[in-house]
């Protein structure tokens, strides 16, 4: 059995695969300073008895002899293609490595039979043909429902925009790139915001730089090889991220294989998806390029080191059907079957129909009675869905229950005012609106500044207690104060940004086609020591 390999000092991956033993790690290195030849015998003792060392180790570089079995890889460049590859190096790939690695070593295996044993992963991505359409990665993961959408607003305006002439790839790295139990992350995310004690206390440990960058250089360990294999599959010509947790590991995995030659320079984008009160992982200072939705993000932004041609303010990236024309108030409550003169409430539980909706509800039938309606999105929640359907109102407050919704601007160009908790995504929907916002909670830490940033600007309030919601409801939409209502909808219009993901969206094409080599990983084609990247050559034509 021949095995190819990249020798470990030349190999451009810098990997070793987790399963090989720490002692084959020793043995490399002190085998490199002493100049082993780059001919190497592939026949471990442990798998063939009757194996010989490497012929001529220190015969120089100039020339080497051949072993009478014909096994043997000649030169450094035969070494790069790997035969045997894993696709999924987790417990089994594991298992594997120091089963066969430890036997080698422990049956007197020279270097060169541990380097047969070395990769099991692709050392290099297949060749693209150059006419193929550019390739962006958007790196998200489905923790809360803020990152997908703005990954899926991001690629809807590249289709809008410029039609197919880009692949638009949006991967949750976190569950579909990462071996167990750091793919579980994702699944995790619900049940620690619901213990707010737990949320909090794993969110203000991982702020300070010196916590952070320590966790990530130990995850780092686990999860650069899939980051490996899915750049390597995918070969993208932008990489972006909108996810705190998928900067600084992604940006030193791609700075490593820009170096060595692995890939062609590339530029790193971060998107930041929060309002306010952004984590410090959202700010790496290696970023090509970090656009955020606020003043005060830009200020967190410098102060965890990154200059201002780094930073591009824009606003927070929302699904463009917000920027297209709607139809009148009146008009789209016809459409969506709503009574057209009725003052209309929206009041949304999120993606999990979380909150105290039906008391709300409650509340609001007894204050505003059926003087208006209100519309509740309860989310995947189907047991409060039921219960809203089937509930008796007496006051007579009209309620239309719906479950998870596509076209939520359609619901909010039908209403007056909004109740929600202090979700980024939905804020920034509701500004572009033009709807008054009533936040009725936050998840902690990452959505904690949005309260101020609503309340301060006059274009709405925060309160917990549904009763004092329906109160300040009832308040908004009395004759007496229409004036001031209609003064708080004309400050979240103009506070609003519909054009921010299509000037985000130009600014990342222009990456794309400009790779920036002042910043971001492309900088590292420019460094000492870098090496040229050279495109695997296209396999020739079959014969006719």
């Amino acid at each position: 059995m021949v095995l190819r390999s990249r020798p470990p000092e030349t190999d451009p991956s810098g990997l070793l695969h987790p399963g090989l033993p720490a002692l084959l790690i020793s043995s490399r290195v002190h085998g490199a300073s002493r100049g082993i030849s780059r001919e190497y015998s592939c026949k471990p003792r442990a798998l063939d008895p009757a194996a010989e060392t490497p012929s001529s180790s220190s015969q120089g570089s100039g020339s080497t002899q051949t072993p009478s079995s014909g096994n043997t890889l000649s030169k450094s460049s035969d070494l790069s293609r790997p035969i045997v590859s894993l696709p999924r190096p987790g417990w089994a790939g594991g298992a594997f490595g120091i089963g066969v690695g430890g036997g080698c070593y422990l049956g007197g295996a020279t270097k060169a039979k541990a380097i047969a044993l070395w990769p099991f992963h692709r050392s290099k991505p297949a060749a693209r043909d150059p006419k193929d359409k550019k390739r962006i990665l958007i790196m998200m993961s489905n923790t809360g429902g803020g990152h997908k959408a703005s990954a899926e607003a991001l690629r809807d305006v590249f289709h809008e925009k410029h039609g197919d002439k880009y692949e638009i790839h949006i991967e949750d790295m976190w569950k579909d790139h990462t071996p167990w139990p750091f793919n579980t992350m994702p699944d995790s995310y619900s049940f620690l915001v619901r213990h707010s004690l737990l949320w909090r206390l794993s969110y203000e440990v991982m702020q300070p730089r010196w916590a952070h960058l320590t966790h990530f250089r130990l995850m780092s360990l686990f999860m650069r090889a899939g980051l490996h294999r899915a750049f390597d599959a995918i070969r993208p010509d932008l990489v972006v991220s909108v996810h705190p947790l998928m900067q600084h590991i992604p940006i030193w995995v791609l700075k490593h294989r820009v170096h060595t030659g692995r890939m062609a320079p590339i530029n790193f984008a971060t998107v930041v998806t929060d309002f306010t009160t952004c984590h410090n992982t959202w700010f790496h200072t290696d970023a090509t390029r970090c656009f955020v939705p606020t003043d005060y993000c830009a200020g967190l932004a410098a102060r965890n080191g990154l200059v201002p041609a780094q930073v591009v303010q824009h606003g927070l990236p929302i699904r463009p059907v917000f920027s297209k024309k709607q139809l009148g108030r009146r008009a789209m409550r016809r459409r969506l079957g709503l009574d057209p003169r009725r003052p209309t409430v929206l009041l949304i539980g999120g993606g999990e129909g979380m909150g105290a909706l039906e008391d709300t509800v409650a509340q609001l039938d007894a204050r505003l009675g059926a003087a208006a309606q209100v519309v509740v999105v309860c989310g995947r929640n189907r047991a409060l869905l039921e219960k809203l359907r089937t509930r008796h109102n007496p006051g007579g407050l009209k309620v239309v229950a719906t479950g998870f919704v596509n076209n939520i601007h359609e619901w909010m160009a039908a209403s007056d005012a909004i109740i929600t908790k202090a979700g980024p995504g939905t804020i920034a929907e509701a500004l572009i609106s033009g709807l008054p916002i009533l936040l009725n909670g936050n998840i902690p830490c990452q959505e904690e500044g949005n309260i101020p940033y609503v309340v301060e600007n006059r274009v709405g309030a925060f309160e917990t207690s549904p009763p004092k919601i329906a109160r300040i409801m009832a308040q908004w939409l009395a004759k007496e104060n229409a004036g001031e209502f209609a003064a708080m909808a004309e400050r979240s219009r103009a506070l609003g940004r519909p054009e921010a993901v299509y000037r985000i969206v130009s600014d990342l094409r222009d990456l794309v086609h400009n790779p920036d080599y002042t910043y971001g990983p492309a900088k590292q084609a420019r460094t000492k020591g870098a090496v040229a990247y050279k495109p695997p050559a296209a396999p020739a034509a079959a014969p006719a």
